[in-house]
Order: C-alpha cells, then structure tokens, then sequence
C-alpha cells in the first residue's frame, strides 16, 4: 500500500468515526443525597425522611449503592448504618435497580422500578417497593441532590 492509499484510508476511517452517533449521557451518574422521603400506603401519605440519618446514594454506569447513617452517632457501639447496592437499568426515565446487596437479606434479590425525573440538580424517584413475603407494599418518593465534587 503506498503513502497516498494509507493517508486516503485514514482520514476517510477519522470521517467515520467521528460521525459514529455518541452514546446517550446517563443524566443519573454521581452521588446524590436524600432530603427528602415520603411513603404512601393505601391512602395514607406520610414523610419518611429523618434529619438526623444522612443517606448519599452512588450511580455508576452499571451499580448503584446507597449508604445511611446517623447524623451524631452515640459514643458506644449502638451506631446504626445500613447499606445496600446491586445492578440497575435505564430506559428514558424507568429506573429499575436489582437489589443483590442489603443489610436485611429479606430484601436481597428484588427488583423494584421508579420513574425518575431530573430538574437541576434535583434527583425525584418515584416507584412501588413490594416484597409480599415481608408484607411490605407502598409507593415511595424520594428526593436527591446532586452531591458536588
């Protein structure tokens, strides 16, 4: 192959791959922290957010983990903290996490899926979490904020 093919056939291969359409940015990467939690159960709407539990939750393109605990811990070893993580997948705004990680295995190996919205730097999940062994079926929304770098 001579100079002038090998130069033809390189900027032609650059054109096409700079054409390739770019992959769509998952808006839900990042840390993200709870300031709000509302549960609703039959008719009953109530808040589940505590001030006094911090809770961040991590968004890498494939995992997801959240992690909470309290705020002013007691001295002794009575500190409570929780976490839990495991597969997600998003198709425009269903976000559908896997749960293959909690503290409480009755949890591990659901699925659970919300719809999401982002305004800002606003992270809004609305979803049904159901686990009929463990009686639980109630919508949850909760509402994150982007956590600065």
């Amino acid at each position: 192959m001579n100079l002038k093919t090998c130069l033809t056939l390189s900027v032609a291969f650059a054109t096409l791959w700079a054409c390739k359409p770019k992959e769509k940015e998952n808006p839900l990467l990042g840390t993200w922290q709870l300031v709000a939690a509302e549960t609703i159960e039959k008719d009953t709407s109530y808040s589940t957010f505590n001030p006094k539990i911090e809770m961040i939750k991590i968004i890498n393109p494939t995992h997801f983990a959240f992690m909470n605990h309290l705020v002013n811990p007691p001295k002794d070893s009575s500190n409570a903290f929780s976490a839990g993580g495991g597969v997600y997948t998003l198709v425009d705004s269903v976000y559908t996490e896997h749960l293959d990680y909690f503290v409480d295995k009755n949890w591990e190996h659901n699925t659970f899926t919300f719809n999401v919205k982002i305004q800002n730097d606003t992270l809004i999940q609305k979803g049904v979490e159901k686990i009929e062994k463990l009686g639980i079926d109630h919508v949850i929304i909760e509402k994150y904020v982007r956590v600065k770098k």
